[in-house]
């Protein structure tokens, strides 16, 4: 817990595995990770697990501070506040080369934190966070790249620069490059500050006798319509006591995240997908709703994709999506990684700011 407030901002963990034995690659693998593991590594990073679900492809654990997903051979683990998600990494990489997978590539992504003098070892800077990687990785993840992708300073708010770090080796360089490889997939972070007020009460718990957490959290999950971002998907979610809330959402393959830290101040919200570039459209959809249910003053979207073409589709469609609710663009980066593909980062106001 920061002095000022909790920190929002969450930092993002995605780890790539693969092995030679077919099954391992494409059966269980990682998801055989027994409960103790999981805790084992969550201890490291200093958060807990609250809630569960899983299906046919991978598990979703809501965590004290964001979430977990675990996929045979891929973990994303994404965490805020003081949390320390780095030292995560040898762990993972101990318990994949006891099931006979290595680690073949990483991303570590994450925005500007609003509290940054809080933030422990490795945490302190975005340069410590890439000596430490640089230090914990293994020498086989050869292709690396660290960048801080900026936004201009947007009126009072300068919180919206993304640090992306990205590693890689051989193998899983030419294996996203395959023009039909079967990860030609996008990710979707999306950052929002300055929440609506109203809105933003809407995650807080209401007072009264006989309230449970889990009636709350579904409550907040209807009443804000959350539930309708992706109609399909299977919901876990949690409500903080006295304000907060987070949900993992599973959709076949895909998953989908929202987490919101509600108080005046400091108010933030996130929210996070993956899909198929088979269908991009969605993104035009999903995130005009994200938008119309916190309705934030500074957003920030940052779209990934091995796939070489989707540059000027994800502006278009973020454009779309974003424009009918005055929320105006203020900056665009584009930058390229190893085995990650290009990422396009913009940020968003209202006019108002």
């Amino acid at each position: 817990m920061a002095i000022s407030g909790f920190e929002g901002f969450e930092k993002r963990l995605e780890l790539q595995f693969s092995g030679d034995d077919p099954m391992k690659v494409i059966g269980i693998g990682l998801r055989q990770l027994e409960f103790e593991v999981v805790e084992e590594v969550l201890e490291a990073v200093q958060c807990t697990v609250v809630s569960a679900v899983g299906n046919g492809f991978f598990d979703a654990y809501v965590l004290s501070e964001s979430s977990l997903f675990v996929y045979p051979t891929k973990v994303v683990i994404k965490t805020c506040g003081t949390t320390q998600l780095l030292k995560s990494i040898p762990l993972l990489i101990s318990h994949g080369l006891d099931m006979g997978l290595h680690l073949c590539g990483c991303r570590y992504t994450r925005g500007s934190f609003i509290f940054p003098k809080a933030q422990p070892f490795p945490h302190t800077s975005f340069r410590e966070e890439v000596l430490y990687l640089e230090q914990t990785l293994p020498n086989n993840l050869c292709y690396r790249k660290a960048c801080v992708m900026p936004s201009k300073k947007l009126y009072s708010s300068s919180l919206h620069s993304w640090h992306v770090y990205s590693a890689s080796d051989e193998h899983n360089l030419v294996l996203q490059s395959m023009p039909h490889h079967h990860q030609h997939l996008f990710t979707m972070e999306v950052c929002m500050t300055d929440l609506d007020p109203i809105l933003a009460r809407k995650f807080f718990q209401c007072d009264g006798e006989g309230n449970r957490i889990d009636v709350a959290a579904k409550d907040m999950t209807v009443f804000t319509g959350i539930n309708d971002i992706n109609p399909n998907a299977l919901i876990c979610d949690f409500a903080f006591d006295p304000c907060g809330y987070s949900m993992n959402g599973i959709d076949g393959l895909n998953y989908s995240t929202i987490h919101v830290t509600p108080e005046d101040g400091y108010s933030y919200a996130s929210f996070e997908c993956d899909g198929s570039m088979d269908n991009v459209q969605v993104i035009e959809d999903v995130l005009n709703k994200v938008a119309q249910i916190f309705r934030p003053g500074t957003m920030s979207v940052a779209m990934t994709s091995t796939y070489c073409l989707s540059r000027d589709m994800f502006m278009k469609y973020i454009r779309n999506a974003l424009q009918p609710l005055g929320l105006s663009r203020r900056s665009c980066t584009v930058d390229e990684f190893p085995a990650t593909g290009s990422i396009v980062f913009q940020t968003f106001t209202t006019r108002r700011k």
